[in-house]
């Protein structure tokens, strides 16, 4: 069987388009999460789209800030694109092998079908571990690369915290990488994964990589790239690479994911090997040379608490991060540590979201609005160190969990969370408003709480349940920003976390 379309005219003529076949398959995986990920978190809705097949991905996908609405946007019209499969699941423990096999499978049998092709494009992430895959878009790829052969170009954007390895190099022949944390350049890394394939198909040279592994981790809270060192290092990278010079990105890799090649990383790839080496060997050196600057101060919840109180006022309020129960990151998004903490130092005007609780939210949609209830609200998962708060709550305000975000990060996209509820504290002086839900969803948009009725703006203390990406919707409201090292299944301190499988002499930063 033919697995690659012939060439026989330009691309840029007109009189050719190159046949693309289209997918995406995504996870972030924190194996120190208690909560698997299943086929059905494939399938379902949540903060993203459920999985969406065929026609429907350039519906769902069009005009979203995703890497495959932004190959859509960028190839639509220079190439026939045949769309196949798209699934993502919110972070979580490993990929279970039933979920793996049925989501990895119909994605190669989707390319299969489409043969012959000139391309293929993947939305990966690039931190997926399977139950029997330490490196799960590593053994994907091989897969791919077995199915349609050594002459089709492979092209994959790639997740800021991709744990990038060799065979994962080795299966592909491109990958674009996101430059910014919170992710505001999702579509754009996916526009520039098309023009990279484009090129690729239209000079029909092999692409040379130059791969570059780096011996330290660094906690998420510290990658945001506002901040220095990262901001510095990622204006190194070209806006318009081409594999004629070249093209390169970070990772700076997810140190929840206990395997080996966990880690930063530089990559380059272009039609010359040595322009590639050299480039690698420019970031990797910056990477380096910038390596003891990369950190962030957490406080403790109470000291967090007490300084909320003391500087909030309403219409600029002091913003909590609750950094390691992010749900982004596989944790639980249940605990209640900073809960306790601001009901402990009574601090008044506070709102804190999003807390996963099914079984309080269902007790608040049968009461009703304006009713008391007495529930044991979260710490319904990750063992006997995650307690619940034991409290009096009034109902005020109930939703079905379907909104639109508002803010710029996930511009585009339906969150469906199932039923949500807005509980006051009672039984204390502080004044604490908690936004429930019944699925996880990470707090970077204010959608959250204005889907319920309630603005953060007009709040003193907003607290929320998210390492950095909070900072693209809520940082303009902020009059000051602490992060808050409350218990959750996200730690952020790299040396009490127990690594077994990492690689021998890696740093924790």
């Amino acid at each position: 069987m033919t697995t690659s379309a012939t060439v026989r005219k330009s691309i840029g003529d007109g009189s050719w388009k190159p046949r693309i076949a289209i997918a995406g398959f995504q996870h972030e995986t924190n194996t120190f999460s208690p909560i698997p990920a299943t086929l059905d978190d494939f399938i379902r809705e949540d903060s993203w789209p459920g999985l969406t097949r065929g026609e429907d991905i350039f519906r769902v996908f069009e005009n979203a800030n995703i890497p495959i609405g932004g190959f859509i946007a960028r190839a639509a019209s220079r190439c026939e694109l045949i769309p196949v499969l798209w699934a993502s699941a919110e972070p979580s423990n490993v990929v279970d092998d039933e979920a793996f096999e049925a989501v990895s499978g119909q994605i190669i049998d989707g390319f299969a079908r489409a043969l012959p092709l000139d391309g293929i494009f993947l939305d990966l992430h690039g931190a997926m571990v399977t139950e029997s895959f330490e490196d799960g878009e590593g053994e994907f790829l091989r897969r791919v690369r077995h199915r349609i052969g050594s002459g089709v170009p492979i092209v994959s954007s790639l997740d800021f915290h991709a744990n990038l390895t060799r065979q994962m190099i080795e299966h592909a022949d491109i990958f674009t990488i996101f430059r910014t944390y919170p992710h505001l350049d999702m579509a754009e890394t996916g526009g520039r994964a098309a023009t990279l394939l484009l090129e690729a198909i239209e000079e029909r040279l092999p692409v040379r990589a130059s791969f570059r592994k780096l011996p330290f981790l660094a906690p998420l809270q510290a990658q945001c790239t506002d901040s220095q060192p990262l901001n510095s290092i990622f204006k190194l990278l070209q806006d318009k690479p081409s594999l004629r010079s070249c093209a390169s990105d970070i990772a700076l890799g997810f140190h929840l994911a206990d395997i080996a090649d966990c880690g930063p990383c530089a990559v380059a790839f272009g039609f010359e090997q040595e322009k590639a080496e050299d480039e690698a060997r420019r970031l990797e050196a910056a990477l380096l040379s910038a390596e003891g600057e990369i950190r962030s101060e957490m406080l403790p919840p109470r000291e967090a608490a007490r300084i909320a109180r003391r500087k909030a006022r309403p219409g600029k309020p002091v913003v909590l991060a609750d950094v390691q129960d992010n749900s982004g990151a596989g944790a639980t998004s249940d605990t209640t540590g900073l809960l306790s903490a601001l009901a402990e130092e009574n601090v008044d005007g506070a709102v804190l979201g999003a807390l996963c609780d099914p079984q309080s939210v269902e007790l608040a949609h049968e009461a009703g609005i304006g009713a008391e209830i007495r529930i044991e609200l979260g710490g319904k998962l990750g063992g006997a160190d995650n307690a619940s708060f034991d409290g009096r709550f009034r109902v005020i305000a109930l939703s079905d969990g379907n909104f639109e975000f508002c803010g710029k990060m996930m511009d585009g996209f339906t969150a469906r969370i199932g039923p949500t509820a807005a509980l006051e504290l009672l039984d204390y002086s502080a004044g604490v408003i908690i936004v429930a839900t019944s699925q996880r969803i990470q707090c970077l948009d204010r959608a959250v709480f204005k889907h319920l009725g309630i603005e953060p703006s007009e709040y003193s203390v907003v607290a929320v349940k998210s390492s950095v990406h909070f900072r693209a919707d809520f940082e303009s409201l902020a009059s000051e920003i602490v992060l808050v090292e409350a218990p959750g299944g996200s730690p952020c301190r790299l040396d009490a976390i127990e690594y077994i499988k990492l690689r021998p002499g890696v740093r924790l930063l």
